[in-house]
């Protein structure tokens, strides 16, 4: 091409009408994730939410912004890009809801090198989904084509999650108290953290990705979705007074339950009240990682943990159930100084 050829904005490697097309394809999914409050549809320049006054007198929004982590790239290795959108939300509402907020809408940032407009729709409908089965809507977002910032195929996500407490139910973990018991909701896998650790010991043995695994393959059982926890918990904070909640992400229990603890409480937990997933059993094998590095890096089955009163674990932990939850008595608040203990 000639130096005086007049050059396009897709000559430089941004496809706008891609762009435009992508949009179209995204409505009719964020149709899908329509609640109430919410004003407008994709493809304004600001999403617009109205808050109900009634419902919420007294309205502490609550924020959380996340992404997927090397899950991404583990995803993309393997062609597998459904179901990365519905870890990309929980990441998000799991973070909102353990303070007591109802997730009320969802944003989202795709960044990629040249756009597909077929990898991008299924990442957007993983998206979709994780909103509508949380109750948040997909309020907007944006895609960004940036050539030569990302090598061919590869693509980044962001997400975005605003939640609504009344101030008199946010919890916050002040109300732990000595006594108090550990709910362990059953996690779905790794979910989005130590993805890294995962992929370099995959990268041990060549094609482990492959290998049967309880009527799938390793690599897709490792890509499940990271639970969605924000229904159940809406239901039990309605009916039950919850004194903390911990997502566990990265830092596993003890890096997470610490982040609720009153300064004179401790808790303690043994893992024995649990099983282990075996895919966290494949994974300290193969990488022989030390059990302190598992319990720090891996949720190790338990994704959410709930505090309530000795007198209230019982009903809370049927209406967990009763919602679809696995819930394990896995430990209880002991008197201490903010310390975390994990029977070995």
């Amino acid at each position: 091409m000639s130096s005086h050829t007049p050059l396009t904005y897709k000559d430089a490697g941004v496809d706008i009408a891609a762009g435009d097309e992508l949009v179209e394809r995204i409505k009719p999914l964020a149709r899908r994730t329509a609640r109430p409050g919410l004003l407008g549809g994709i493809g304004g320049f600001g999403g617009l939410f109205e808050i109900d006054l009634k419902k919420y007198p007294q309205p502490v929004l609550v924020a959380g912004t996340d992404g997927v982590g090397t899950k991404l790239r583990l995803a993309l290795d393997l062609g597998i890009l459904d179901t990365v959108g519905i870890d990309l939300v929980a990441m998000c509402v799991n973070d909102i809801v353990v303070q007591g907020a109802e997730p009320l809408f969802f944003l989202d940032y795709y960044a990629t090198g040249q756009l597909s407009l077929a990898q991008a729709e299924a990442v957007i409908g993983g998206i979709a989904a994780g909103c509508a089965a949380s109750g948040c809507a997909l309020l907007g977002g944006e895609t960004a084509e940036m050539p030569g910032m990302y090598a061919p195929g590869d693509i980044d996500l962001a997400g975005f999650a605003v939640g609504v407490v009344n101030r008199d139910r946010l919890i916050d973990g002040s109300r732990v108290r000595p006594g108090d018991i550990l709910l362990g909701l059953a996690s779905s896998g790794a979910h989005s953290n130590g993805y890294s650790l995962i992929r370099h010991i995959l990268g041990r043995e060549p094609g482990a990705v492959d290998r049967p695994w309880h009527g799938t393959t390793l690599g897709r059982a490792l890509l499940a979705p990271t639970r969605l926890y924000v229904r159940p918990l809406l239901e039990l904070m309605s009916s039950c007074d919850v004194h903390a909640l911990a997502h566990i992400t990265g830092g596993g229990l003890p890096g997470n339950v610490v982040r609720v603890l009153p300064t004179d409480t401790d808790a303690r937990m043994d893992p024995k009240r649990w099983p282990r997933p075996e895919i966290f059993t494949w994974l300290q094998a193969s990488g022989r990682v030390a059990e302190d590095e598992m319990l720090r890096t891996f949720n190790c089955g338990i994704g959410m943990v709930v505090v309530v009163a000795r007198a209230d674990a019982e009903r809370a932990a049927d209406r967990l159930r009763a919602a679809g939850e696995t819930v394990f008595v896995i430990g209880e608040i002991s008197a201490g100084s903010s310390q975390v203990h994990i029977a070995t």
